[in-house]
């Protein structure tokens, strides 16, 4: 009995991974008056105590008539060879029986389960016959058509067995796998699954999931050449371009369809008409819906947004303005030229005399040229002073005469740097003029003179005369703020350039701290080799290179 226990519990478990590993179809059902017919391969294990075969695999056949649905008569037949397990002699085992069986539908297939009665033929070493009452529980998984998989466990029953002595009960466990055929009845034959049987299909290939007519054709309810049921997008107005889902395209973005946009290049963002075409409202060349300033003046000139252009600064915009070169400042009239109130051909907004009389002579400020009006013997269109005190001497601009310690022509009163070099190029307030020369501007400034040890970042002791000048121009001008770049020549590793580059200018940062100036005005940068002045092929080339600049920030600029 042990050893039939074992048995039972292999044929259950082939049964389970048969049922784990069949495919998740949809179960084939039988209908009323439909027939079904297959095969199978059963393992069968028998009573060892009353019986006493081995538990062997066999193989049978099943037919089966529908009564309904749920309803069906089925006969079945199997033979297994085993032998005794005592003496090892051969045993020939057939079944033949029939059971009345009940289907019920789900998720992984159909489950059925039923009773029956079998007749068990026994032909070897005994030839005897047994009657056994059969009870049945399975499932079919659909395979498509008429084709299914039929896993199925069976308990046999033997009230009296004519093998044992004395007579006695027996009880055998089956299971069995196999394949089913459906004839008769059953779903139709519909290749393309449109629900339209082939024989009246006139449009066997109708792709999965179209809608189709009576006649088993694709259907295009709004005639955009993709078949309903496939058409995400039904209601499409007719003439308009779609993709392959049969939405219609937009490729210019303006909410009018490709196929009835008469403009289809319409620049995104402008506002369109109902054919999609873009309008100009105010006739400047910008479309609505990208124009700014919709409502330009007509013949005024504009910038790529619509908005009106005034190069001049004058208030009347060009394209409208009749003096489009009139300078900053000056009162102009409606047609952006400028007035002259007094007629002495200087505009008004540069007119620093502007009551002059009639047919008075003046130079570029409109001032009358022999006109001294505090009598300091500078006319009044040079002098610079024009409320100089009776009796005061003056220079050459009309101004009183003052101390200037060092000659930079920045009087001691107004000079904040009274100790600059002969000859040096100062600013308004005496100090050195780092990011001017000779009147003419520059970004850029080589400190020449301020050097450093051979391999090293340590300044020199000469340096410090150039880096003193530096510190009282910045100190005397507090809204300048510089970068401080370092430079070397290619000699070396460009990453020990890089950081000896920077190093440099890192000490000079340092030293112009040291004497006042605050470090948030001062950006450093080491720059290595990537900015020769010079070519790196020679000594003095190398020498060159080989050097500290100041670069002038404007607003917004550094870290």
């Amino acid at each position: 009995m042990k050893e039939l226990h074992v048995r039972v519990r292999v044929a259950v478990a082939m049964a389970v991974v048969a049922s784990l590993c069949a495919p998740p179809l949809t179960a084939q059902s039988g209908t009323g008056g439909q027939v079904e017919l297959g095969g199978f391969g059963i393992y069968t294990g028998y009573d060892q105590t009353n019986l006493g075969f081995q538990s062997e695999l066999g193989a049978g056949g099943w037919a089966g008539f529908y009564i309904t649905k749920t309803f069906k008569i089925e006969g079945f037949g199997d033979f297994t060879e085993t032998r005794f397990d005592a003496t090892g002699t051969e045993m020939r085992v057939a079944r033949v029986g029939g059971a009345v069986l009940a289907h019920m539908g789900f998720s992984i297939g159909t489950l059925y389960g039923g009773l029956g009665f079998e007749r068990l033929v026994y032909r070897g070493t005994a030839d005897v016959d047994d009657n056994a009452g059969v009870a049945i529980l399975g499932n079919r998984f659909s395979l498509g058509g008429r084709t299914a998989v039929r896993l199925e466990g069976r308990l046999n029953y033997i009230p009296n067995t004519n093998l044992a002595t004395p007579s006695a009960s027996a009880l055998n466990i089956s299971a069995a796998l196999g394949i089913s055929i459906f004839a008769f009845g059953g779903p139709i034959r519909d290749d393309d699954s449109d629900a339209v049987a082939n024989k009246n299909d006139d449009c066997p290939g109708t792709p999965v999931g179209a809608m189709v007519d009576d006649q088993g054709c694709p259907t295009d309810g709004d005639g955009d050449l993709v078949f309903d049921g496939l058409d995400q997008c039904a209601d499409t107005p007719a003439g308009a371009s779609v993709d392959t889902s049969g939405c219609p395209n937009d490729s210019d973005s303006d909410a009018v369809v490709d196929g009835i946009d008469v403009c289809p290049n319409t620049p995104v963002g402008a506002t369109v008409d109902e054919t999609g075409c873009p309008s100009d409202s105010d006739a400047d060349g910008v479309l609505n819906g990208i124009d700014i300033c919709p409502d330009t003046p007509a013949g005024a000139v504009v910038d790529a947004e619509g908005c009106p252009m005034d190069t001049d600064a004058d208030g009347v915009y060009d394209g409208l303005d009749q003096c489009t070169g009139t300078p900053a400042g000056e009162v102009v009239n409606d047609q952006g030229c400028p007035l002259d109130t007094d007629a002495d051909g200087i505009p008004d907004g540069s007119d620093a005399c502007p009551g002059t009389p009639a047919g008075a002579t003046v130079d570029i400020r409109g001032c009358q040229v022999d006109l001294d009006s505090d009598g300091d013997g500078v006319p009044d269109t040079l002098d610079e002073c024009p409320a100089t005190a009776p009796g005061t001497v003056v220079n050459s601009r009309g101004c009183a005469l003052q101390s200037d310690t060092d000659g930079d022509g920045i009087p001691d009163s107004r000079d904040r740097c009274p100790d600059t070099q002969p000859g040096e190029n100062v600013d308004a307030v005496g100090c050195p003029q780092l990011f001017e020369v000779e009147g003419v501007a520059r970004t850029t400034v080589v400190l020449f003179g301020v050097n450093f040890a051979t391999g090293r970042s340590s300044l020199t002791p000469a340096s410090s005369a150039t880096l003193d000048r530096v510190a009282q121009s910045l100190l005397a001008n507090p809204d300048v703020r510089i970068e401080i770049a370092g430079h070397t020549d290619n000699t070396g590793s460009m990453a020990v350039n890089r950081r000896l580059s920077l190093q440099r200018a890192q000490s000079v940062k340092a030293y112009l701290a040291r004497q006042g100036v605050r470090p948030d005005r001062m950006e450093t940068r080491g720059y290595g080799p990537d900015e020769p002045i010079a070519s790196n092929d020679t000594v003095e080339g190398r020498r060159q290179n080989r050097r500290v600049e100041l670069k002038l920030l404007e607003e917004g600029d550094g870290n």
